[in-house]
């Protein structure tokens, strides 16, 4: 989170605070912590009940866990007995972000049962990935204006079909003794949208992993904002591992920082804990999400619709990459695939790195939502 040496004495007990709360999976990150700290000294504080409101307001817990947050803030602050905290450690999940080696918990999750081609059970393991060419040049290079686009708030000069760049038109009235000289204009800039990818590392993808890392890599190489996450049972961001131009070393490096290859999958508790994190989700804001998985959630699937929709809210197109629709014979028939259907903008072919570069190089076109193609192929 922070050192704790760097800090004044005082700001002690909050940072501890903070810490005791991430001991017990509540998803803070290091700048809620930082606003946590200024919102105290900024009320005063004059009570008790200021640090409470701070803490409430800066760290933000979810409604169904602020009985244990107010817990916890008795017990530390107040000294009352510790609260009694439910859940499994195994069955949280486990964040790591590749800016560090730190990693982060969200809250606990139920355990999931059921599904036959899928396990919940967290298994640690590592993956070495041959050093053979990834044939992807092309799509690196074209990669970057094929990307949807949006306009920017940042303006530029122009000298035609722009609005008045009023400040610096008067600057030059000025300078030039009052003389009107041309009027200076701005336009603002046309930027690509970012591409998100999140990429399903669990047994059942255990064939695709290799295919789908080249591809993040050739992604990241190619365009300026994008980024990349793995998930399993664990979450990881592996996008400055996949910032190394050489495709070998950054997979070797991307391999080193994943903990969960080829184990079982939580998918929509590691897409709710990808959104709980402040700074992760910023990302997937007004972007390009591709989510390439075959989306087999074991068990009760609530959790994955929640995440499903909130990442739709948040995204400019969320599309679903899954191999499984290889098959001619594949139909989203799942409870799983059905729930998530509505919020799709696309649910296509995943099952080879063609179809996928054709596909993200296709983003910036529109298309028919993925519930209304697959109702015309049911």
């Amino acid at each position: 989170m922070m050192r704790g040496e760097s800090l004044p004495r005082p700001t002690m007990p909050f940072l501890g605070f903070a810490r005791l709360l991430r001991r017990h999976a509540f998803a803070i990150a290091p700048e809620q912590v930082i606003a946590f700290m200024q919102a105290v000294m900024l009320l005063g504080p004059r009570s008790m009940n200021d640090i409470r409101e701070a803490a409430l307001a800066t760290l933000a817990p979810s409604p169904d866990r602020r009985g244990e947050f107010e817990a916890h803030f008795r017990a530390y602050f107040y000294g009352d007995a510790k609260p009694s905290v439910a859940g499994d450690e195994a069955d949280e999940t486990r964040i790591k972000d590749d800016r560090g080696t730190r990693e982060e918990e969200s809250q606990a999750l139920r355990q999931e049962k059921g599904g036959e081609l899928s396990s919940g059970l967290e298994q640690l393991s590592s993956r070495d990935f041959p050093r053979d060419p990834d044939g992807l040049g092309s799509f690196r290079r074209r990669l970057a204006s094929a990307l949807p686009a949006r306009r920017s708030f940042r303006t530029a000069r122009t000298r035609s079909r722009g609005t008045l760049d009023l400040r610096r038109s008067l600057s030059e009235i000025v300078s030039a003794d009052g003389d009107i000289p041309s009027p200076l204009l701005r336009r603002r800039q046309i930027v690509p949208r970012k591409l998100l990818l999140l990429i399903d590392v669990s047994g059942s993808m255990k064939l695709h992993t290799a295919d789908y890392l080249k591809l993040a890599h050739a992604a990241v190489q190619g365009a300026d904002r994008a980024e990349v996450f793995t998930f399993g049972t664990r979450l990881t961001r592996i996008t400055s591992a996949l910032r190394i131009r050489d495709c070998g070393q950054a997979l070797a490096r991307a391999a080193a920082l994943v903990d969960d290859w080829d184990g079982g999958t939580r998918m929509g508790p590691t897409l709710l804990a990808f959104l709980s994190v402040p700074r992760f989700s910023a990302f997937a804001r007004g972007a390009a999400v591709v989510i390439l998985s075959d989306a087999l959630e074991r068990g009760d699937h609530s959790d994955l619709e929640t995440a499903m929709r909130r990442l739709s809210a948040r995204a400019f197109r969320l599309s679903l990459a899954t191999p499984l629709a290889g098959d001619p014979r594949f139909r989203p028939a799942t409870a799983a695939l059905r729930a998530m259907l509505p919020v799709l903008d696309d649910l296509i072919d995943g099952s080879s790195v063609s179809s996928l570069t054709d596909f993200i190089l296709s983003l910036g076109r529109p298309a028919p939502a993925a519930e209304t193609i697959w109702k015309r192929v049911s």
